[in-house]
């Protein structure tokens, strides 16, 4: 039986033939009986925050390749709930979503920093037991880490 929960990382295997994942650490965020979701962490995205129209009014801040569903939205994880209210613990101090409009806010006044927040564009999705399959046949492997690799990679 394995042992997928949030908070648990992945990482994918040289077998995994999809160019989303080449070399890909993934953070999973949820997983329960519909299926898995999760972050590539490890993959910055061309463009950053304020070059998305949106938010061409705040600093400089990376975006990350969240994975290839709903290339449309912004996700971001986090470790300052005293700041960002709203958030849901995914595991160890380490927080999925909350009020994003503040997060900004904090980022741009620089309360909030890079190795604090994590901003995706899209997320990873597996239906129910698609997950399990894919670690199975060895397109992933589970590895120990902690909420710090999110933001060392």
């Amino acid at each position: 039986m394995m042992n997928l929960h949030a908070g648990t990382f992945l990482k994918s295997s040289s077998t995994l033939d999809d160019p989303n994942f080449q070399q890909a650490l993934v953070l999973i965020t949820e997983h329960n009986a519909n299926g898995s979701t999760g972050f590539v962490v490890n993959k910055l995205f061309p463009r950053t925050l304020n070059e998305l129209t949106a938010f061409s009014h705040v600093i400089e801040f990376p975006l990350y390749k969240g994975g290839p569903v709903d290339p449309e939205h912004l996700y971001f994880i986090h470790r300052r709930p005293d700041l960002i209210g709203g958030g849901m613990l995914i595991a160890n101090n380490l927080y999925f979503g909350g009020d994003f409009n503040y997060a900004v806010r904090c980022i741009n006044n620089r309360m909030i920093k890079i190795d604090d927040i994590k901003i995706f564009i899209g997320y990873c999705g597996w239906d129910n037991e698609e997950l399990e399959e894919e670690i199975a046949e060895g397109s992933w492997q589970i590895i120990d880490n902690d909420a710090k690799t999110v933001f060392a990679s």
